[in-house]
């Protein structure tokens, strides 16, 4: 086995300039939420070329509002393509593994404030930048090259493996819920979002929605008898930070979250309103994002949200008859704890990681609790499969002149590659 956990990792290196530059490529695709096909084409005409069955869908969203885990959706699914290339092992003496990746980016925002064009990646002193080239597209292709790395020294997995390349992970994780209901399954998933190497125990849960305002038009010369719609979303945003507050208090935190001193965020992403500078704004649109724990109730949550709200809302004369309203769109998910998963195949599956992972870098694994959330949560929530999370060091995800990491991506590659022979076993092609 040493000899093969050497050839296998010299396998890695001898492909990782072509890995590179399948990376650039993919992250020269544009492929925000409602963009995603050409990247999504790309990727399983590469799949395709190896000659894997591959399976491409639009996600629809009559196939899926009925299971659990749906996020409600504001829009059509047009054009929303799912990948899932799989290999089908001769002996499956092995555990069978889902690889799975997310080929959506977030926007961009203001061009300016980026030293290059965010989907034009180039590499400088070791980094790759450019939008998604950290989250995740550097996983797509780290889970894609452990492969051709197996194949590189004549070997493939002695059991079924799917990889998965799915749209709407950065907004609903519909995506990722279309390959369940499709029927996907496996013993363990393995989930290469950026962060740093260590295995994540725990993430939150996420809620989505939008807060709709209405005011009373009037010139601005008679601003006092209108009401302005957008200067009554202060008080109810006010609100919120005391309800997020109170949610981040020790005693209300989960065990796996009381070493953080705010787990729970809550965040104002986006606001409108208003049509004339010189006209009291008669409308108002606020999106808002807040977390919350791992097992915590989403409807209790929902429920504790609207209180807080409209509870604010009655303390204004004007809102107190005209409620706002509320809209939920995006992000339903519930917190996932790997920890928690007390089934056996969990065990083993972060076993086998942290000895690939000590293998490559020489140290043990770290995990930690994450304040964001992922894909996991299907698997491990809705399918019982344990869903580990590990992938590379990346920074300003979501943000300005985006990076990842290299040569961590290499160490992750390699760590998967010898994850896979570990859990999976190995046959000669």
């Amino acid at each position: 086995m040493g000899n093969l956990t050497s050839q296998i990792m010299t396998a890695v290196d001898k492909l990782y300039d072509e890995q590179v530059s399948f990376l650039s490529e993919l992250t020269r695709y544009p492929s925000t939420r409602g963009n995603e096909q050409s990247a999504q084409m790309f990727v399983a005409d590469h799949l395709k070329d190896r000659g894997y069955e591959t399976d491409v869908w639009n996600v629809e969203i009559e196939d899926i509002a009925h299971l659990p885990g749906f996020s409600p959706v504001l829009g059509d699914y047009e054009n929303a393509l799912n990948v899932v290339a799989t290999h089908k092992s001769r002996s499956s003496t092995g555990k069978s593994l889902i690889l799975n990746g997310h080929i959506d980016v977030v926007p961009v925002g203001p061009l300016e404030m980026w030293n290059a064009p965010p989907f034009e990646p180039y590499c400088d002193d070791g980094w790759m930048y450019g939008r998604g080239a950290g989250d995740m597209k550097a996983g797509l292709a780290a889970n894609i090259f452990a492969l051709e790395a197996l194949r590189e020294i004549g070997m493939q997995p002695a059991s079924d493996i799917y990889i998965q390349s799915v749209v709407e992970e950065e907004c609903t994780g519909n995506g990722a819920l279309a390959c369940l209901q499709r029927g996907y399954r496996a013993d363990a998933a393995l989930i290469p979002e950026p962060f740093s190497e260590r295995l994540v125990h725990a993430q939150i849960g996420v809620i989505w929605f939008q807060v709709h305002l209405k005011g009373i038009p009037v010139h601005v010369s008679e601003a006092g008898s209108g009401y302005n719609a957008i200067e009554a979303s202060i008080p109810l945003i006010s609100a919120l930070r005391d309800l997020e507050r109170n949610w981040n208090t020790q005693e209300r935190k989960h065990p796996l979250y009381h070493h953080l001193d705010h787990p729970l965020n809550l965040n104002i992403g986006r606001i409108e309103g208003g049509d004339w500078p010189s006209s009291v704004p008669a409308w108002c649109c606020f999106d808002v994002r807040m977390a919350v724990y791992p097992g915590q109730d989403l409807d209790a949550a929902r429920a504790e949200l609207e209180d807080c709200i409209y509870g604010a809302a009655k303390q204004d004369p004007f809102l107190s008859k005209n409620q706002p309203e509320i809209v939920y769109h995006g992000f339903l998910a519930e917190g996932y704890a790997l920890m928690d998963h007390d089934i056996p195949d969990a065990g083993q599956a972060i076993a086998t990681l942290e000895s690939a992972h000590k293998t490559v870098t020489g140290d043990a694994l770290e995990s930690l609790a994450v304040t964001a959330t992922t894909d996991a949560r299907f698997f491990g929530l809705y399918a019982n499969i344990p869903a580990l999370v590990y992938g590379p060091h990346a920074e300003a995800i979501h943000g300005f002149n985006e990076r990842v990491d290299l040569e961590s991506t290499r160490r992750v590659t390699q760590s998967i590659a010898l994850f896979i022979a570990g859990w999976c076993g190995l046959e000669e092609i």
